[in-house]
């Protein structure tokens, strides 16, 4: 995360008789509990709404002792850090109240007394008895899923009660939920919250000014769930989903991919070939789109190479056989 715990502030110049390097940082930091338990210093400010309670954030975190330059604990060599939970998945009080004094894109240095760390007891071998901890946290983002779980768990009638903009709001939650988990090759759990913002949004009645709100909500939900199930290797429930997003946009370039994709996948080779030129001629110099048409020219050269030597094998005999009768 950048830094050391024995310099964790560049304070030499400042340095005081007697004083260690986390009291003298300490002088300079914001107390974020009222009892100096928890002191913040931001390095790089954030933006937008801070965490909420309920939130499930994506966070890169390194904790250092005093007088070490490792840290004893990080997550920054994982090359896609895990979606935590507060109240759940995040153990140390310290952060998780330090979490909710940040914004996204934040990155800070926190001090956590004992109290909101390890606690008298340490956390042995590591984690000495009574120990002050520094952590560096950067806040990569956060979604809330609180208010999400709990209108989806209401009845059809009882959403219908809310506004628009509540149902729009949820759907969104869930496609980002979605969105995490795809990144993190998690195929089937992401495709289950795709449809799940879909069938809210599917059930929702707009008045006609504002349905082109909806429509463009499941566009976005329709291409993701097409994606999902291309991952999962289930192309005709790809081809589905992509065909429902041509409904909404029949010119989506996307869509028109992930058909392509999910028909050359499915040996539909002419169809295959419909959908990617259509999508060629939205987007010519799109990269994806002409590779995945070199892989069809090459599939079909092959497909129409192993048809003739079934055919040549199919007819050879009854050629050989017209031939010895000649004879």
């Amino acid at each position: 995360m950048g830094g050391s715990a024995r310099n964790p502030g560049g304070l030499e110049g400042d340095d005081a008789p007697g004083q260690s390097p986390y009291q003298r940082l300490s002088q300079r930091m914001l107390d974020i509990t009222g009892d100096r338990g928890v002191l913040k210093d931001v390095i790089r400010e954030g933006t937008g709404d801070l965490v909420t309670p309920d939130a499930s954030v994506l966070v890169k975190y390194s904790g250092y002792l005093e007088h070490m330059d490792k840290p004893f604990d990080s997550n920054c060599f994982r090359k896609t850090p895990r979606l935590m939970k507060l109240g759940e998945d995040i153990t140390l009080w310290g952060m998780e109240l330090g979490l909710l004094s940040m914004r996204r894109g934040e990155l800070a240095r926190f001090l956590f007394k004992p109290t909101y760390a390890y606690g008298t007891l340490g956390c042995p071998p590591l984690i000495p008895p009574n120990t002050t901890v520094l952590f560096e946290i950067e806040l990569l983002d956060f979604l809330d899923s609180a208010e999400s779980d709990k209108f989806c768990a209401l009845s059809a009638e009882q959403q219908d009660q809310f506004p628009l903009q509540k149902v729009l709001k949820v759907a969104t939650t869930e496609r980002e939920f979605g969105n995490y988990l795809f990144r993190q090759n998690r195929f089937y759990d992401a495709k289950v919250r795709y449809k799940r913002a879909l069938l809210l949004l599917h059930r929702r009645l707009a008045p006609p000014e504002e349905q082109h709100l909806v429509e463009a909500a499941k566009l976005l939900v329709l291409l993701n769930l097409s994606f999902a199930y291309l991952k999962l290797d289930r192309p005709t429930m790809a081809l589905r989903y992509g065909e429902q997003a041509l409904i909404i946009d029949q010119k989506n370039a996307k869509a028109l991919f992930r058909c392509g994709q999910a028909c050359l996948l499915l040996t539909e080779y002419q169809q295959a070939r419909d959908f990617l030129v259509r999508a060629q001629k939205e987007q010519p110099f799109n990269h994806d789109i002409n590779n995945e048409l070199k892989k069809l020219a090459s599939y079909y050269r092959d497909y129409t190479d192993r048809e003739k030597e079934m055919c040549h094998r199919m007819f050879a005999p009854c050629e050989n056989s017209s031939t010895a009768g000649e004879r």
